[in-house]
């Protein structure tokens, strides 16, 4: 099954007035959904833009995988496992909160930044990253194309691909898989996608996406 959401179709959050957009792909605060909530283990994809000098002011997370994609811009994190990084286009950070940990995420830049953040459950108790777990920083700098980013806790892989003009790119064999269109017109069982749209794809096996224009993909693989 191919399930297609559009990105218009996003409930709209953040604080405009304090230069914060936020479009949810999920049920979240205020846009409680009950038949969306979840698909496997991401809990939400949440496309962010911050405006220079806007950000999101220390906060807890507990019990989440949080996989923080930059799509333009820089974003300045700050954590309570003892971290300061930039993150930039082509990197891949991910704050395991395990038990509980707080961060700051600001746009400390004189251009606008925009980033993809995905949370995910995890799924195994214990362990580090794990439901009760120590909470841990990683950040992957300038991820090679075609080397998934894993997820052991949520028994989760990422998957970044960057197709140009007419190339096509094979869909992960999985259970379950979440593709989050960042740029690009893109073509998938015959269903066109644009920046924003996401594909929520069960059970399926041997598929393509067809890309129109130079594209860029956040492609989840999922139990």
């Amino acid at each position: 099954m191919i399930d297609v959401r559009r990105g218009a179709d996003r409930y709209e959050g953040g604080d405009p007035d304090a230069g914060i957009t936020t479009a949810h792909a999920f049920s979240f605060g205020r846009h409680y959904d009950p038949d969306n909530l979840r698909f496997g283990p991401v809990l939400a994809c949440n496309e962010e833009r911050l405006a220079p000098g806007a950000g999101f002011d220390e906060h807890p997370h507990s019990h989440t995988e949080i996989v923080t994609w930059v799509v333009e811009g820089e974003l300045t994190h700050k954590g309570s496992t003892g971290e300061s990084a930039v993150v930039r286009p082509g990197d891949v950070q991910h704050l395991a909160a395990g038990s509980g940990a707080r961060h700051i995420e600001r746009n400390d830049g004189a251009v606008p930044l925009r980033f993809v953040q995905t949370w995910l459950a995890p799924s195994a108790a214990g362990g580090e990253g794990g439901e009760g777990g120590e909470p841990a920083y990683t950040l992957v700098r300038q991820i090679a194309e075609g080397t998934p980013y894993e997820i052991p806790a949520a028994g989760a892989a990422l998957h970044v691909r960057r197709p140009g003009a007419g190339e096509r790119v094979a869909v992960p064999a999985a259970e379950r898989i979440y593709l989050h269109v960042v740029r690009g017109d893109l073509r998938l069982d015959g269903e066109e996608l644009g920046p924003g749209d996401a594909a929520r794809i069960t059970g399926e096996q041997g598929l393509e996406i067809v890309a129109g224009s130079p594209g860029e993909l956040l492609i989840w693989e999922l139990p």
